[in-house]
């Protein structure tokens, strides 16, 4: 009961995987669990009052904010049936929100931008028609750095830190494996580097033994862990966890440990 009502707080963090593309929503057989949990997730805390997502879909030379008070979306996939493409969400944007996230950021030092004109892409309206179907969540999508400094990411979670303060769900929407090409051609058997890297990354942000300093420290360095760049050739799907982990002092826990397309995946919450 304790650790239920904590979890119902208002201010909590979480890093998912968004599955591959629209899929989670086309009915796609290796998503199922994934959809499951998403649309459970939400039963974990309390009802957002706004919802900030870091998109790994989105990367821009400053960190960037979404001010719009209603942004399109932006089906930012290809090849998939005409579904994909006819999927709606219209929630709301926040512009005294994204407003305020400038503020914050310019004042740690974070050079940032606000765009009244970037669509909501995939990596916001996947996930979030799953966890909250009714779009009637003001949200904001904050981008990634072009640089794909980990460092860098970190500091500007860091400098979000004080919107725990407020009832505000702060998603980031990545993945904890993203090697295209493993994941397109899964053979349906044991992926040991996959296993080895995640059970690093479950380790490095839930261990209560770590300090954030530690944690912060693995994390920087996180090309240096088992089967790294096999399982992130590019890092931009693993950055939002990052800025995730810049946002708060304490370990997380693992929220979701299962498979997408034959890979294991973790998702974590704060």
């Amino acid at each position: 009961m304790k650790n239920e009502l904590r979890e119902k707080q208002p201010g909590s963090v979480l890093f998912i995987p968004h599955g591959g593309g629209p899929l989670p929503l086309l009915g796609e057989e290796s998503h199922e669990k994934l959809v499951a949990f998403l649309q459970g997730i939400s039963q974990r805390f309390v009802e957002p009052a706004a919802i900030v997502v870091i998109s790994a879909h989105w990367e821009e030379e400053r960190a960037t904010i979404t001010s719009a008070s209603a942004p399109p979306l932006l089906y930012d996939y290809s090849g998939f049936p005409d579904a994909a493409y006819k999927i709606e969400y219209p929630a709301p944007g926040h512009p005294i929100l994204a407003h305020k996230m400038y503020d914050l950021l310019q004042e740690s030092g974070v050079e940032a931008r606000l765009d009244a004109h970037r669509p909501f892409d995939h990596g916001l309206f996947i996930p979030l028609k799953l966890m909250y179907p009714g779009a009637a969540i003001p949200c904001v999508q904050l981008s990634l750095l072009k640089s794909l400094d980990p460092e860098r990411h970190i500091r500007i979670g860091r400098a979000l830190s004080a919107l725990r303060k407020e009832n505000i769900l702060i998603l980031g929407s990545g993945f904890s494996f993203h090697n295209l090409r493993a994941l397109l051609s899964d053979s349906g058997g044991p992926d040991t580097q996959n296993e080895a890297f995640n059970h690093w990354l479950v380790e490095t942000c839930t261990n209560p033994v770590l300090s954030s300093a530690e944690r912060e420290k693995r994390l920087i360095a996180w090309s240096d862990a088992p089967f790294a760049r096999y399982c992130h050739p590019r890092e931009e799907h693993l950055l939002p966890l990052h800025v995730c982990c810049g946002l708060t002092d304490s370990p997380a826990k693992i929220v979701f440990d299962g498979k997408v397309m034959g890979k294991k995946v973790s998702a974590f919450l704060w």
